[in-house]
C-alpha cells in the first residue's frame, strides 16, 4: 500500500528521531520496503552488516542507518542517521499504519449483542455478532470485533483492540491501549484435575485473568484463569501467535514471548524476559529478571541470575534422564579433570 500524499524525507525524519545525514528534505516517501523490494519512493532500513550486500545494491529512495554504515549504500540514496535504525523503522511504520488504517469509527452493528447493564464507553465500535455481557466494562474508544465474546464482568480499557473472534470469560482484565488478535481465549479453565480412583476429578478455577496496559496478544494464543489467585500479565508483554499461558502464571512488566511457547501452571517470569519460539517453561519455577531463553529450549528448573540460556534434553526414561542430567551439568568440570589427567599423563616419564 502507498501514501498519498506522501512524508518528506524531513518529516520522516522528525517521526523517526533520526537526522538527514543526506538527500532533498522534501523527497517524498510514499511507502516502507526490505532492502531488496524497495523502489524509488520507498524507505527502508539497514540495522544489521549481514544485510550490507542488499544495502549496496539497494534501489530505495531513503534508507535509515547508522553514520558507520552509510559507506555501503548507493551515492544516490537519501541516508536517516540514528543510533537504532531499528527501532526509528518500527516508530515510521506506526505512523504508516495510523494513516493507511485509521482508526474504526465507534458504533455498534446491528447484530451485535450488548447486554443493558454493560458499560460502554465513549467511541467504542461493537462488530457484527459480538457478544458482550452483563455487567461488563468496554473503555473509551476500544473497539471489539466481529463475533468476539465478551463475559460477564469483563473489564476491558480504554483505546483496547479486540480483532474478530476474541474470547474473554467472564470476571477477566484487560488494560489500555492492548491489541488481541483474532481466535485468542482468554480466561478459559486451567488444566487442573485430581486424580482419584483411576479417573479425574476436576478442581474449579476460581481466579481470574489479569493483563496489564500496552500489552499485545497473537493470534489463537491462550491464558488460563488461575485455580485460586489470578493468572497475571504485566505492562507492555508482547505475546505472539499460538502461545499458551498455563494457570496462575505471573509474567513481569515488558517481557517477550515468541510464538508456540508454552509455560505450566505457577510458573514466574521476571520483567524484560525473552522466551523464544518453541521454547517450554515447566510449572512452578521462577525466571528472573532480564533472563533470554533460546527457541526450543526446555526450562527446567529455576533461572537466578540474568543471562542467555539455552538446552534441549531428549526424552528418556525419568530416572535415566535424571543421572544424565546431573553429569551435563558437572561437564565443564570433568572436562578441566580429564585435561589435567591427560598433562599428568604426558609428563609421565618413560621407563
Amino acid at each position: 500500500m502507498e501514501l498519498n500524499p506522501g512524508l518528506s524525507l524531513a518529516a520522516a525524519a522528525g517521526i523517526a528521531g533520526a537526522r538527514i545525514l543526506r538527500g532533498d528534505p522534501a523527497l517524498a516517501i510514499r511507502g516502507l520496503a526490505t532492502l531488496g523490494s524497495a523502489g524509488s519512493a520507498d524507505l527502508s532500513f539497514l540495522s544489521d552488516s549481514r544485510y550490507a550486500s542488499q544495502a549496496a545494491m539497494t534501489a530505495a529512495g531513503a534508507v535509515i542507518a547508522r553514520e558507520a554504515d552509510v559507506q555501503v549504500l548507493p551515492a544516490g540514496c537519501a541516508v536517516l542517521a540514528t543510533d537504532d535504525p531499528y527501532l526509528a523503522f518500527a516508530r515510521l511504520a506506526r505512523e504508516i499504519e495510523s494513516r493507511l488504517r485509521p482508526p474504526q469509527a465507534g458504533g455498534r452493528h446491528p447484530s451485535a449483542v450488548v447486554a443493558g447493564d454493560a458499560r460502554i464507553g465513549a467511541g467504542v465500535a461493537i462488530g457484527a455478532h459480538a457478544v458482550i455481557g452483563p455487567g461488563a466494562r468496554i473503555g473509551d474508544r476500544a473497539s471489539i470485533g466481529a463475533h468476539s465474546v465478551i463475559g460477564a464482568g469483563v473489564s476491558i480499557g480504554d483505546g483496547t483492540v479486540l480483532h474478530p473472534r476474541v474470547t474473554v470469560y467472564d470476571g477477566c482484565t484487560i488494560g489500555a491501549r492492548c491489541i488481541v488478535h483474532a481466535g485468542a481465549v482468554i480466561g478459559a479453565d486451567g488444566f487442573g484435575f485430581a486424580p482419584a480412583a483411576g479417573r479425574w476429578e476436576k478442581i474449579p478455577q476460581l481466579g481470574s485473568v489479569r493483563i496489564g496496559d500496552d500489552v499485545e496478544i497473537g493470534a489463537n494464543t491462550t491464558i488460563d484463569r488461575g485455580a485460586l489467585d489470578d493468572t497475571v500479565i504485566g505492562d507492555g508483554c508482547k505475546l505472539d501467535n499460538q502461545i499458551q499461558i498455563g494457570h496462575n502464571v505471573r509474567i513481569g512488566e515488558h517481557s517477550a514471548l515468541a510464538g508456540c511457547v508454552g509455560v505450566a501452571g505457577s510458573a514466574v517470569i521476571g520483567r524484560r524476559c525473552r522466551i523464544g519460539g518453541g521454547a517450554g517453561i515447566l510449572g512452578h519455577l521462577e525466571i528472573c529478571d532480564d533472563v533470554t531463553v533460546s527457541a526450543m529450549s526446555l526450562v527446567t528448573r529455576s533461572i537466578r541470575r540474568p543471562g542467555f540460556y539455552s538446552g534441549v534434553f531428549p526424552l528418556m526414561d525419568n530416572a535415566d534422564w535424571e543421572r544424565s542430567a546431573a553429569v551435563l551439568r558437572r561437564l565443564p568440570e570433568l572436562r578441566a579433570r580429564l585435561r589435567r589427567l591427560e598433562r599428568n599423563d604426558d609428563e609421565e616419564p618413560i621407563r
